[in-house]
């Protein structure tokens, strides 16, 4: 994957350099040579590029570049508007490569209507305003340390902005083809592909640049460099994706059922694109967001074409650059079935890689391991963009924070030596909830358990006191672990059960006992008309048993010694699914159903009396 570099041959990265580029005039020098200009190009200590360049003096300019698509249908292809900032060296001949942040965030963001969740399942949907901004915030200041940082150290930075968006032509499509290739133009006009154009239509070009291109942001702005890189266009060789989506379809969706972001009850596809709909008479984007709602399917939640085109996993096979993956445990907006789905199709399609995991939410670690985070970033791209012999492909492979905050370095994830281990699930009598077992225990009176839904309590509250049976929930713990335990990897829940309606919500959470605290470790979602699988809906007979089988979303998480593991067994979640009438009652066959987990050391860890 290392690019020969195309204007400099660099020293070792072990001694410091500085390579500089203009004529010499040999009549002072040494005796012989004049005082010439010189015009500094890098300067690299210990396999980095250090700050020689001057912040103040860079070169500011906004172009419009020309893509290859026409989001809005008038006839016109759009325009994307992008905003550099390159060395003022770059006048006299130095060539750079390019940091790209694209976003559709540069406007500002509009509070439209989302979706009413309180109504039946599978009901025409009808809107209500939200009360608060909604959408996968990407901190929209945030990029202002790329150019501080990263333009003193020969970089140009580029920040444009999506179609549809601001000053940019077109209309929002929320991750589909035509934000794509919106988005890919920018990279294509760096190396000489298409056209853009100051504000008063001067043809502008890149000719400052080596070409070379790595692509980085947070949530929205770090999908795209995930979609951009599914296509294989040439010149992009990096992308650090942090907090990304890696399918519109798990972000909005699971397992057949309508599931919101965390923190945006409500949300879908289509608010998206109107929420940063910022660009000029934005009535003309009114029938390419009616598409959107048509298309996305909040009816069913089944998995269909519109979400394939906005799943980027499938196009990994594409993929041409390296990628250095960041997400937090406890991201519950961009959860971490993005990750990890990415994570693997990227080892499948042996894409060089690396990976971050900390115990944040839904931020960059630019807020919480800042030096680290610069250092590591600037010798990612200095190796992969200028082609610097350092050591960021030697270190581990993965750095996860664990629990304590401390860090820790390892060679993959999920972490070797994880197994799938079977809990099964052991009532202790029709009333009371029960207990996790690692083999199955007789069941010779043959127990069923039942809950009903109650959707307006919430799941941190029906997951407290396991030894009170409620009626709205089952129960499932483990004895205390005599040793740390943890878990890595996609934990997932398989269920023999009935259901009194020809629909519901099921939920699973993973839950952690311990002598501090209650805490929710992980949890999943799934439409049990989709038991086959996301494409499809099947019609259930009330009443009937069927298996029910659904992923949960993984995790890594080391439990303490006296802690036990829960699994709470409950039908809509508050914060996520749609809430309808409550009393939908499901009936549990225990014998039948099981939890697995990902257990680093497998089963013989949990070596219970």
């Amino acid at each position: 994957m290392k690019k020969t570099m195309r204007n400099a041959v660099l020293s070792s990265a072990l001694v410091t350099s500085v390579l500089f580029s203009g004529a010499m005039d040999p009549s002072v020098i040494g005796g012989g040579f004049a005082k010439a200009e010189r015009v500094p190009e890098i300067q690299i200590s210990n396999g980095m590029t250090q700050p020689v360049f001057s912040l103040s003096e860079a070169i500011v300019e906004r172009v419009f570049v020309e893509t290859e698509v026409d989001s809005d249908r008038d006839g016109k292809l759009d325009r994307v508007r992008a905003d550099i900032i390159r060395p003022k060296e770059t006048e006299n001949g130095l060539k750079v490569p390019v940091i790209y942040e694209m976003s559709p965030y540069r406007s500002g963001i509009l509070n439209v209507p989302v979706y009413d969740v309180d109504h039946e399942l599978y009901a025409v949907p009808s809107k209500e305003k939200s009360k608060q901004a909604t959408y996968p915030m990407a901190e929209p200041n945030l990029s202002g340390y790329y150019d501080d940082y990263f333009v003193p150290r020969g970089y140009a930075v580029i920040l444009a902005e999506s179609i549809g968006t601001g000053l940019s032509t077109g209309c929002p499509t929320t991750g589909d083809q035509d934000e794509v290739l919106g988005t890919k133009a920018v990279i294509d006009w760096v190396n000489g592909r298409t056209k853009a154009f100051d504000a008063e239509g001067k043809e502008i070009s890149a000719d400052w640049s080596t070409g070379d291109v790595g692509m980085t942001g947070v949530s929205y702005n770090g999908t795209l460099p995930n979609a951009v890189a599914g296509t294989g266009v040439e010149g992009l060789k990096t992308i650090v994706p942090v907090a990304a989506i890696s399918s519109w379809y798990e972000y909005y969706r699971s397992n057949g059922l309508v599931v919101a972001p965390g923190g945006y009850q409500g949300e879908d596809a289509d608010n998206m694109a109107e929420a940063v709909l910022t660009r000029a008479n934005p009535e003309a984007c009114e029938e390419v967001i009616q598409d959107l709602t048509e298309g996305m399917d909040r009816t069913t939640g089944d998995y269909n074409d519109f979400w394939k085109e906005r799943d980027y996993t499938k196009d990994a096979k594409n993929i041409d650059a390296s990628v250095f993956v960041v997400h937090g445990l406890n991201d519950w907006n961009v959860k971490t079935k993005h990750f990890s789905d990415w994570w693997e199709v990227l080892k499948k399609n042996d894409v060089p890689r690396k990976l971050w995991l900390h115990q944040g939410g839904h931020s960059s670690p630019y807020s919480f391991r800042k030096d680290e985070w610069l250092s590591t970033l600037n010798k990612w791209f200095d190796y992969w963009l200028y082609d610097i012999d350092n050591d960021v492909m030697d270190q581990p492979s993965v750095d996860i924070q664990r629990e304590d905050k401390t860090w820790t370095t390892e060679e993959s994830w999920p972490a070797a030596g994880a197994k799938k281990t079977n809990l099964y699930l052991n009532p202790s009598s029709e009333e009371a909830d029960g207990t996790l077992t690692l083999k199955p225990v007789l069941n010779k009176y043959k127990i069923a358990q039942s809950f009903t839904d109650e959707p307006m309590i919430k799941a941190e509250d029906l997951a407290l006191n396991p030894e009170t049976a409620s009626p709205h929930r089952l129960v499932y713990v483990t004895a205390p672990f005599d040793k740390k335990v943890r878990l890595s990897g996609t934990p997932e829940v398989s269920i023999r059960a009935s259901i009194n309606k020809p629909v519901s919500n099921l939920t699973a959470l993973l839950v952690r006992y311990g002598a501090d605290k209650t805490e929710i470790i992980t949890r999943g979602w799934a439409d049990p008309q989709n038991l086959h699988d996301e494409t499809r809906s099947t019609a259930l007979k009330p009443g009937k048993y069927y298996t029910f089988s659904w992923d949960l979303q993984p995790d890594d998480y080391v439990f303490n010694k006296g802690d036990k593991l829960g699994i709470v067994l409950m039908a809509s979640d508050y914060n996520y699914t749609i809430r309808p009438k409550a009393g939908t009652k499901i009936e549990i066959d225990p014998r039948h159903s099981r939890i697995e987990l990902p257990i680093v050391g497998g089963a013989k860890v949990l070596n219970w009396k």
